[in-house]
């Protein structure tokens, strides 16, 4: 009697592997890095020193992030003439446009803030709280 309950056990671990498995497979990385490494084409001519990993599609920026959102809400974003910039926890995922479609840049927040910084300034929340001293007679000293 006690063999078969282990037997139940064993194949109810076994399911859930394969499934757990399957499901990595065919939904690839876990995180809006692994999706666009997943889903466009690396492009490493277009890459910025070793910071900044590109990727290319042929659709338009508001495409691509649209595309990208959908999957992986930002913890902010910004929008201009010159691309859509999204923030999240440790990444950076920026859409530039290009004669073919957009260029995606993959980038550790640790050095596309001061990359973007001047594009986005205060409309992201990046180095709140690390570089941001606060207001206020005192603060910061």
């Amino acid at each position: 009697m006690t063999y078969r309950r282990w037997f139940v056990v064993g194949a109810v671990f076994a399911v859930i592997g394969a499934l757990v498995a399957a499901f990595a497979i065919f939904y690839g990385n876990f995180s809006p890095r692994g999706y666009v490494e997943d889903r466009y084409t690396r492009a490493s001519s277009r890459d910025i020193g070793a910071d900044a990993v590109a990727y290319t599609s042929p659709r338009s920026p508001s495409q691509v992030a649209k595309e990208v959102t959908d999957a992986w809400q930002p913890a902010d974003q910004y929008v201009d003439g010159s691309g859509v910039y999204l923030r999240y926890d440790d990444d950076s995922v920026v859409i530039l446009p290009i004669a073919t479609g957009s260029v995606i840049l993959l980038e550790r927040l640790r050095t596309a803030y001061p990359r973007y910084h001047s594009t986005v300034g205060n409309h992201w929340g990046w180095g709140r709280g690390n570089t941001v001293r606060g207001g206020g007679p005192g603060s910061g000293k």
